[in-house]
């Protein structure tokens, strides 16, 4: 994602559209010499059924880091602070280094990417949308409950994976650190307690997308 200080409010539509189609369709820009964590890895040999389970959920890590670039882009868009709006563009990079460790992986592992993340980048896109209007510091709260969620979904991930599927298991420990990283950053610039309400509905969201995403 490009950072979008400096540039009229027209100029940030069109790079968060440009973002978008390069997260869905394309090759999304990382951030500068971000190694993939697995690459001093060995391949395992997998049975069909651990790799029936490490592309699952692999395919699932694939989407989050889909919504979260939609997030993050349509909370810069939104954010009133030039340097709420940097603090996302920066993280948006880092979360497209995860995007192509997942992508990669996921051919690794002869899978395909979620059919419908056109749909979730757009559902995400909305809600990151929300999250800026309401001000900077729920649109910071937001990253921080985000992240949070993030966490624990990784944790659940690197619990299910295969033992033997050690080339997952470093992408995803990498993952974890970065977005627990992410939360700590915008909760030191002030971020917000979000409401209880809120925080269950981003739950079920989460859920359900997990869910849908695993198969199709």
């Amino acid at each position: 994602m490009t950072e979008p200080q400096n540039l009229s409010a027209l100029d940030r539509c069109i790079i968060a559209i440009d973002d978008g189609l390069r997260a869905v369709f394309g090759q999304p820009q990382g951030s500068a010499g971000a190694a993939p964590p697995d690459a001093l890895v060995d391949e395992a040999q997998l049975t069909p059924a651990e790799r029936r389970i490490s592309e699952g959920l692999m395919r699932v890590n694939h989407t989050g880091e889909i919504c979260a670039q939609a997030l993050y882009s349509a909370q810069a868009l939104t954010a009133r602070g030039k340097e709420v709006r940097a603090r996302m563009a920066q993280a948006a990079a880092e979360e497209n280094d995860h995007l192509q460790w997942c992508q990669r992986r996921l051919r690794e592992l002869n899978g395909r990417v979620s059919y419908l993340n056109p749909l979730w980048y757009a559902g995400s896109f909305l809600i990151g949308a929300l999250a800026g209007l309401a001000g900077d510091r729920w649109n910071l709260g937001f990253v921080v409950e985000t992240e949070r969620q993030v966490v624990r979904h990784l944790d659940g991930h690197l619990d299910r994976l295969p033992a033997v599927d050690a080339k997952s298991r470093a992408i995803l420990a990498r993952m974890r650190e970065d977005e627990a990283h992410h939360a700590t950053t915008a909760l030191r610039v002030g971020a917000a307690e979000l409401p209880e309400p809120v925080k269950r509905l981003m739950t079920l969201h989460s859920r359900i997308m997990t869910a849908i995403a695993y198969w199709i």
